[in-house]
């Protein structure tokens, strides 16, 4: 515990710091010795989710009425302004706690760090198995450093998961390979309709903790046999590992993506360029490998920051991934052709969150030419000129 410590570029997703009424319980250390969390999410019904809107329906309704008095006139809400015209927030007053009332100290319990194998023990089985089928409990970090933010969970993952609820007769029984899974939440909820997800990411301490989330959301697999099946997946690699480590593809499961997946999932994967140009070759050369046509949906946050260099609001990341799409969009291949188009969110809201106005998703659709003739190598040459280069 001494040496964890946070960092110029440790991050926190909006999702932990923003949720109301939730307890976010921390259970072990990883195998890195980062604190892990277990969160509860909860799907929402028809009731619920009429419920919800009609709230927010109500809160749009309520006018604000500023006056540097505080008077109430006109609304609901009073602006309290102080003598410069600044915002004046005033505090409810805090009641005295009843005299006689001793509360025990709090002291933290220092964890041991788990093994990198780890197993769910039977309380945690018992637990899975009694649990609702609305709920879906994730193992998840929080505030990681850049290169393990795929440890938390992520507004683009409900968004996604949102518009998979949205469209049951679209992905019912279908194959799925999602890409960069992180915790495994978008995996887990698309399995409640496909017949197989293939959930992927890399490093085997994330691997692991989705392996064990799948295993605390067994209830919610749809009784027909929808299934997860964790693995490996290096974009900046491109290799489907075979080997007989434990989250390696087996020759079945190669064949299986190449010949049935009929969906391609990804969300809030581009918030660096690196690996926003290797997301965009694999799903050139996956789309290009598989003999049919293959839709895939891509969810991500538009991010603004503040910059030195242009000295203004900028997008980077996202700029990049527009120029991404674009090239994709552009490519001319002989096998495989791209559409880009995108989506609106308008969709019904299954999970509480923010959805807010820089949440967007894509579709691609990548169309499989059946008269396509074998690349030649001038062919082989354009796509590579074409697409973006590390």
């Amino acid at each position: 515990m001494d040496q964890m410590s946070f960092h110029h570029d440790t991050v926190l997703s909006d999702v932990h710091m923003l949720l109301p009424n939730t307890c976010h319980l921390m259970n072990r250390l990883n195998a890195v010795g980062q604190p892990v969390f277990t969160s509860k999410f909860k799907i929402l019904s028809d009731g619920e989710r009429l419920k919800k809107n009609s709230k927010e329906d109500e809160k749009k309704d309520v006018t604000v009425t500023e006056r540097k008095d505080g008077e109430e006139a006109g609304g609901n809400v009073v602006t309290y302004l102080d003598e410069d015209g600044d915002l004046d927030v005033r505090h409810r007053p805090r009641k005295n706690p009843a005299e006689g009332i001793i509360r025990d100290l709090a002291s933290p319990i220092i964890l041991k760090q788990s093994s990198p194998i780890l197993e769910l023990d039977d309380e945690s089985l018992d637990e899975a198995n009694n649990c609702c089928k609305d709920i879906v409990r994730i193992e998840h970090t929080m505030a990681t450093p850049l290169e393990d933010v795929g440890k938390q969970v992520w507004r683009g993952a409900f968004l996604l998961a949102d518009f998979i609820l949205s469209e049951p007769a679209m992905f019912r029984g279908a194959t799925v390979l999602e890409l960069g899974a992180g915790t495994g939440l978008t995996s887990i909820i698309m399995a409640t309709l496909a017949k197989r997800v293939y959930c992927t990411d890399v490093g085997e301490d994330l691997l692991s903790m989705c392996k064990r989330n799948v295993m605390l959301n067994r209830h919610m697999m749809d009784t027909e046999g929808g299934e997860v099946r964790v693995r490996q997946l290096d974009w900046l690699q491109y290799d489907l590992c075979t080997d007989t480590d434990e989250f390696s593809w087996t020759q079945e499961e190669v064949a299986d993506l190449y010949d049935n997946t009929n969906f391609i999932i990804a969300a809030d994967v581009c918030y660096d360029d690196d690996l926003t140009d290797g997301l965009f070759r694999t799903l050139y050369r996956l789309c290009s490998n598989l003999n049919h046509s293959c839709t895939i949906f891509i969810s991500l946050e538009k991010r603004m920051n503040f910059t030195l260099r242009h000295m203004d609001i900028s997008c980077e990341a996202y700029d990049h991934f527009r120029q991404c799409l674009s090239q994709l969009n552009n490519l001319v291949d002989r096998q495989c052709s791209f559409s880009v188009e995108q989506l609106t969110c308008n969709f019904s809201q299954f999970l509480l969150y923010e959805r807010i106005d820089q949440l967007e998703l894509w579709k691609v659709t990548a169309e499989y030419n059946r008269s396509g003739q074998a690349r030649s190598d001038s062919d082989q040459s354009s796509v590579n000129t074409t697409l973006p280069t590390v």
